[in-house]
């Protein structure tokens, strides 16, 4: 399916060159590898490298600035590292919250990273 017609709501309500950056590398990726996750995750990939996601849209990254949105996505496939559950850890924009930090829930608590956990707990990845 061309990625005009997938194309996300948040990225709807953004500017035209981050929707046909979107387009044209899902599209691509859909080529490649087919339609689905990977194919939107490659088109993400695209996306975060020259804007960000302020409140429910994407804009261009201040000063024209381009490259990774965080350390992990400056790394190699496969090298482990922290966890900014999905959003850009370098923003420069303030995110709908208010408070300056991107709008996440659950990580500031150390849910979902990884971190926090009991010894003993019955969970598979802390045995």
């Amino acid at each position: 399916m061309p990625g005009r017609e997938e194309l996300p709501s948040t990225l709807r309500r953004s500017p035209e060159k981050a929707q046909e950056t979107w387009i044209k590398t899902h599209d691509s990726a859909v080529e490649e590898y087919g339609e689905g996750e990977r194919a939107h995750r490659t088109a993400y990939g695209s996306l975060k490298h020259g804007f960000e996601k302020v409140g429910d849209h994407w804009e261009p990254k201040e000063g024209g600035r381009k490259g990774p949105s965080d350390e992990q996505s400056a790394r190699p496939r496969g090298s482990s590292g922290e966890r900014f559950g999905g959003v850009d850890a370098n923003a420069s924009k303030q995110g709908g919250s208010g408070t300056g930090r991107p709008c996440i829930t659950g990580i500031a608590a150390g849910q979902g990273t990884g971190r926090g956990r009991r010894s003993g707990s019955s969970h598979p990845s802390n045995p």
